[in-house]
């Protein structure tokens, strides 16, 4: 099943927005026994309202510079995009239509809503990792683009940008903003997401986010770390084990493996021997 939905998901016919929608349908969708939907699906109809409002606003403007100005200005406050960051983000939050229609959407969720939206009038835009944060390149032309936060709709300027990567090893004038590419992005809405519905005891769904994201790279010992984690809480502990080993010993200086460690050698030594 997963080497199917990695391959839609990879697909070039597919946006990111679609593709996050594709996740979100795989976590979250539920089925009564007769093959209906027990979900009614949230209307992405006002999406395609905001397009048509946002090319609207800037149709007789020529200067792109300008025009991505007025854009941003339109989205962020006549469509009341704007919001703060939050310790803790909804499930919600991580639904696409469900997250517009409540203007409350994720970092990750929001930066892909906000690049359709640009996008669909008529710009290039793309995600870039600025440290500790994805953000939003819009590209004006060839020689400008504005980066900023699609959660609050700030921009940086060079100064801020150079005080960013101050804080990463190596040569500050080497570092460039590099697009994300699908996987790298895909990853940061399942990881996300995942920690939210282990907070809210959600172990099922996020097995299925965890499944997804071994599926991307089967090798990571955090994701079978974690794996393991769900498994036990699920009542799996015998899978589970195989899990946490991998971890133990592809980190073991993790101080988590060393508590791991610890309970897997008891776990050892309390088997019975069987003659």
């Amino acid at each position: 099943m997963n080497t199917l939905l990695i391959s839609e998901l990879q697909s070039e016919e597919k946006d990111l927005l679609q593709a996050l929608i594709l996740l979100e349908e795989h976590i979250f969708h539920a089925y009564k026994a007769d093959g209906q939907s027990t979900d009614i699906e949230p209307s992405l109809a006002s999406l395609e309202i905001i397009i048509e409002q946002c090319q609207a606003v800037i149709a007789e403007i020529e200067s792109p510079l300008e025009q991505a100005e007025i854009l941003l200005n339109e989205l962020f406050y006549q469509h009341l995009f704007i919001d703060q960051h939050k310790a803790h983000w909804p499930i919600n939050a991580f639904k696409v239509a469900m997250s517009l229609n409540l203007r409350l959407m994720s970092p990750i969720v929001k930066a892909a809503m906000v690049c359709e939206i640009v996008n669909a009038c008529g710009f290039n835009t793309d995600l870039v990792f600025v440290p500790n944060k994805v953000m939003v390149r819009l590209c004006c032309d060839e020689h400008y683009a504005i980066v900023f936060d699609a959660i609050t709709g700030e921009s940086l300027d060079w100064h801020e940008l150079d005080l960013r990567f101050d804080e990463l090893d190596g040569d500050p004038s080497q570092q460039q903003l590099i697009s994300m590419n699908r996987q790298a992005i895909l990853v940061e809405y399942l990881s996300g997401l995942k920690q939210v519905l282990i907070r809210e005891q959600a172990f099922d769904q996020a097995l299925v986010c965890v499944d997804i994201l071994l599926s991307l790279n089967p090798d990571d010992p955090l994701q079978r770390r974690d794996r393991g984690f769900l498994l036990h809480q699920l009542d799996c502990f015998k899978v589970a084990v195989d899990d946490y080993r991998y971890f133990v010993e592809q980190c073991p200086k993790d101080p988590a493996a060393q508590l791991l460690k610890i309970q897997l050698d008891n776990i050892t030594l309390s088997e019975p021997t069987f003659h």
